[in-house]
């Protein structure tokens, strides 16, 4: 199947033009096969490197695309780390067009070259994992800190599904997680839209829940024993991914829950052994959020009280050596960009968009029934540190969420 990117471009109503810099999407059994056709057909014409790591060149019925230069990176270890990621650029070889042949890891490090470099790149994706094969974001470790930083899309993107579908259950499952996780950024995004007149693109929320529909249809049909659709599992991802594209950031695509990936990543105090990757932590983020979202729409409205800026103590506990990051993130905290009293107004609204998730308990079932992950524990994070682990990760990114705007009302004792 090829995907229409056309169709999610240009003048929008929202009063933008949304520009995709992917050309192309193909997801089909033995594509690969075709790659040059497809490189072709998106005028990616020069010296070519193709990147992959130890892992992804040795897979079972792996097609290595031609190359001008392989570069092969030992997968024990290698993260999204900013010092990592630019070591390897001298290596590339001044190529004119890179390839990266894996999942999110190898995806910016092919991501961030090319920006750098000011070259096009594609993605051969080998697991439906995640949703960032199409998105113009890097999401990178700098200095300690968790950054999602805007650059290329790929120009082309090739899912072979005779790879994906070889991938380990697990992998799957990750990726189901991280898709519906959009029941909780698409809520977070209505909401803020409500109370700060935040920019919202419909189309773009459109995609997202597009995406978010196709994959509970194929998580359904797996939990009534069916077989995974690889083929409708992988253009979720990429939707999803076009949606961030279309809005040059991830606001459609993420929301509280991805933040608990972003503690997991950053690991500070208290949170050294946290572990899991990108989708399984979102996934037990997704739980989080959905269980304390529904919670706060049973108590009465809540009053509004004023702002007060993240406090330097608190930051400096929680964060230890990671506190300036986090300090210097929440300097111009968006909260203080509106009078609090909007959200206490459009409670029963909120109350409305919080209705549309759903509980907990059904997210938890889903995924421990798909053998996935959904509690603290299962991420290597104390359960004690439940009740302030949305806080905590709330504070990674200034970014207007319901965990967020928790610091300006009141819900008093009931609370």
């Amino acid at each position: 199947m090829i995907l229409d990117c056309e169709r999610y471009a240009g003048p929008c109503e929202c009063g933008r033009e949304h520009p995709l810099e992917t050309k192309l999407v193909v997801v089909d059994y033995g594509c690969l096969e075709h790659f040059d056709e497809y490189m072709e057909r998106c005028g990616l014409t020069g010296r070519r490197t193709v990147i992959y790591d130890t892992n992804t060149y040795n897979l079972p019925g792996m097609v290595h695309v031609r190359a001008d230069k392989e570069l092969v990176l030992e997968a024990r270890g290698l993260h999204s780390e900013q010092r990592m990621i630019e070591s390897i650029i001298p290596q590339l070889d001044d190529p004119e067009v890179i390839v990266t042949v894996g999942s999110g890891t190898l995806m910016d490090f092919a991501r961030y070259p090319a920006n750098k470099l000011g070259i096009p790149f594609v993605a051969i994706p080998t697991l439906a994992s995640s949703d960032g094969f199409t998105a113009n974001i890097c999401s990178v470790v700098i200095d300690g800190q968790k950054k999602s930083i805007p650059m290329h899309a790929p120009a082309l993107v090739v899912a072979d599904l005779n790879i994906i579908s070889g991938a380990p259950r697990f992998l799957t499952v990750s990726g189901i997680a991280d898709i519906l996780s959009k029941h909780i950024s698409l809520a977070d995004w209505k909401i803020a839209r409500l109370v700060s007149g935040e920019y919202y693109c419909g189309r773009a929320a459109d995609a997202a829940q597009e995406a978010l529909d196709l994959m509970t249809q194929c998580a359904d049909k797996m939990l009534r024993g069916g077989e995974p659709d690889y083929e409708a599992m992988t253009m979720a991802q990429m939707i999803s991914g076009l949606s961030m594209q279309m809005l040059g950031n991830s606001r459609a695509a993420s929301g509280a829950e991805h933040l608990i990936a972003h503690l997991v990543e950053m690991k500070p105090p208290r949170f050294e052994n946290a572990r899991g990757i990108h989708g399984e932590c979102v996934g037990v983020g997704t739980v989080l959020c959905a269980r304390e979202y529904h919670r706060l729409a049973g108590l009465p409205a809540p009053k509004a009280r004023a702002f007060e800026p993240l406090d330097e103590a608190w930051v400096r506990e929680k964060f230890g050596p990671l506190a300036d990051g986090v300090l210097k993130e929440n300097e111009h905290d968006v909260l203080a960009t509106f009078d609090p009293q909007n959200i206490v107004d459009h409670w029963e609204e909120i109350r409305a968009i919080i209705s549309a998730i759903p509980s907990a308990a059904d997210l938890a079932w889903t995924f421990h029934a798909l053998g996935g992950k959904y509690t603290l524990s299962d991420i290597g994070i104390d359960e004690s540190l439940a009740g302030e682990v949305l806080d905590i990760s709330a504070a990674i990114r200034n970014r207007l969420t319901l965990v967020r705007m928790r610091r300006v009302l009141d819900f008093g004792e009931e609370a």
